[in-house]
């Protein structure tokens, strides 16, 4: 089963603040011991700020392009990984086993990736 992991954003990082050389020394260390478990990571990267990013707004054929920053950091994203796992189960596992990634409190939230078996 594939799942995107998501590092939520805070309000420290949505000022632009990147992870300070520990907690990206912690990160590594557990990427790496994902790799030694046999866990695949297909992906992972840190994002910027929404303040750099847009969104489009779709209404039929319209489109309407919104600049950042947007609001409430708790409910961006501030990185993601995509992992292959067995379950959800071991999943959550590796999550409870993550550094905080946020100099303060924070939530990681996992998310199944639909799977062609999935679809009609």
């Amino acid at each position: 089963m594939r799942v995107v992991v998501f590092v939520k954003s805070t309000d420290y990082a949505e000022q632009g603040h990147v992870a300070t050389p520990a907690i990206m020394a912690a990160m590594g260390s557990y990427n790496e011991a994902l790799a030694k478990a046999g866990l695949i990571l297909v992906e992972g990267h840190g994002l910027k700020p929404s303040s750099q990013g847009k969104r489009i707004a779709f209404d039929g054929a319209g489109r309407t392009v919104i600049d950042g920053p947007f609001a409430e950091a708790r409910e961006l994203v501030a990185g993601f990984w995509v992992w292959e796992v067995k379950d959800m189960d071991e999943a959550v596992a590796w999550v409870k086993r993550c550094p905080n990634p946020m100099p303060g409190p924070s939530e990681i939230e996992i998310r199944p990736l639909y799977e062609m078996d999935d679809l009609p």
